[in-house]
């Protein structure tokens, strides 16, 4: 049985818990506050810049350009992007588990899969089981654009060189603050077909001309994408973080409470035993 002094010292190191998840949470609420704003604002341009491209792609670019020619698929890399840092409950697990599955999927029908792990916990884990072919960790701390360009560059040159002929994206999606989703996305070749009906009845006029706007803006087409990636997977590790460390600074409230019950039962025994005794003592020096 649990002494009274074990119980105080157990209440005392749950209190300290409580008030370390309860300052995580509100350091997670306050980063996500412009976190969310910051993918709020990318969600626009990335999608504004995915409806131009639309219109200027032609039947001539998807057998041409390289980043839109379907080849044939003999190696696929996965780019898994996590969290940093733990304690955002099951948000860095539930990735690893989808990137499992896709990868022996994957792996199956072409052996040479490539590992791409954006985020510590991606990489510690892979780099365990599998053999990856790069990463990025640390990054999440202060997210920069150069960050998305850097990576945007390795994946592209792997794609354009013929290391791998599909590149596909897995990361959580921004939701709200309590949901997140997982998506897995194709992200080289890139997704884009030609609409017949698409501009249809508008007669664009271009400048310089349709081709060099093209070829301009698609590498910034997929900067923009990676961005968005990397903006959406940190808004939502960081709701996933704020919600366990609620979650958390509850449950911890809740063990104080019956922690304090326990302590209470105990202590009013000892009180309660301790007159028992000095009773039975007294009864036994009046029978002297």
């Amino acid at each position: 049985m649990a002494t009274l002094r074990d119980i105080r010292a157990r209440i005392k190191g749950v209190q300290n818990t409580q008030q370390i998840t309860k300052a995580m949470k509100m350091v997670a609420a306050a980063k996500l506050r412009r976190a969310q704003e910051r993918v709020i604002n990318a969600r626009p341009y990335a999608r504004k810049i995915s409806e131009m491209m639309l219109h200027l792609v032609n039947e001539e670019d998807l057998k041409t350009n390289p980043y839109l020619m379907q080849r044939e698929i003999k190696n696929i890399a996965v780019v898994i992007v996590t969290a940093d840092r733990g304690l955002c409950g099951a948000f860095n697990a539930n990735i690893i588990k989808e990137a499992l599955k896709q990868f022996d999927q994957y792996s199956k029908a072409h052996p040479e899969t490539h590992i791409f792990c954006v985020g510590r916990k991606a990489a510690e884990f892979f780099q365990r089981n599998y053999k990856i072919s790069g990463k990025r960790t640390g990054i999440f701390s202060q997210l920069k654009f150069e960050d998305a360009l850097s990576i945007t560059e390795e994946i592209s040159k792997g794609f354009l060189d013929g290391t791998f002929d599909k590149v596909i994206l897995i990361y959580n999606e921004f939701k709200s603050i309590i949901q997140q989703k997982i998506q897995v996305e194709q992200f080289l070749p890139f997704p884009i077909t030609v609409d017949s009906e698409n501009g249809k009845n508008i007669d664009y006029i271009y400048e310089p001309d349709r081709k060099y706007i093209f070829n301009y803006l698609l590498p910034k087409h997929l900067r923009a994408q990676i961005w968005r990636v990397l903006l959406e997977s940190n808004a939502a590790e960081l709701a996933a973080r704020m919600t366990a460390m609620d979650n958390a600074t509850t449950n911890a409230k809740e063990l104080i409470r019956t922690l304090q019950l326990k302590y209470n039962k105990e202590r009013q025994a000892a009180i309660t035993k301790e007159i028992l005794e000095i009773v039975s003592g007294a009864n036994a020096l009046k029978m002297e």
